[in-house]
């Protein structure tokens, strides 16, 4: 009787874990594109989130474009970490995203985001390569850890 209940703790605490790694994930912080928010080597705790409950303002990790490797290893260097400037439907901000000063249309099409770094010398993000596509988001940050 008491080895069963073990098993049936361990199979359950197993199962726990499985579903928090598939629900939030740690990242650590690589460069200075987020200064002066998050520093280089600060843990930082993401929860996986559609983008339809992105919000703009919200800190993102995503990947980076040129790769198509949603499960690459967090600390691995194909995610960026970056703020939403700007949801689909939102009108483009022309003025501060220069990649995006001839785009067609007014506003952020479906399938797309602005995103920015807070340190704007020491950060490649929309002001370069303009959008991103939704289907790059990893999740939302939540905190930092410690």
């Amino acid at each position: 009787m008491i080895g069963a209940i073990a098993v049936l703790v361990t199979v359950a605490g197993v199962l726990a874990v499985v579903r928090l790694r598939r629900r939030y994930m740690v990242v650590t912080v690589r460069g200075e594109s987020m200064l002066p928010t998050y520093r280089p080597g600060e843990r930082l705790v993401l929860r996986r989130t559609p983008p339809r409950s992105l919000r703009t303002g919200q800190v993102v990790v995503l990947t980076e474009p040129g790769h198509t490797q949603p499960d690459a290893p967090m600390s691995g260097p194909h995610l960026i970490i970056k703020r939403v400037a700007a949801l689909p439907g939102d009108p483009i901000p022309r003025d501060t995203v220069p990649a995006l000063r001839t785009a067609p249309g007014t506003r952020v099409p479906a399938g797309h985001l602005i995103v920015l770094g807070d340190n704007a010398d020491h950060s490649h993000d929309s002001r370069h390569s303009g959008y991103l596509t939704t289907d790059r988001l990893l999740g939302v940050v939540l905190r930092k850890v410690g």
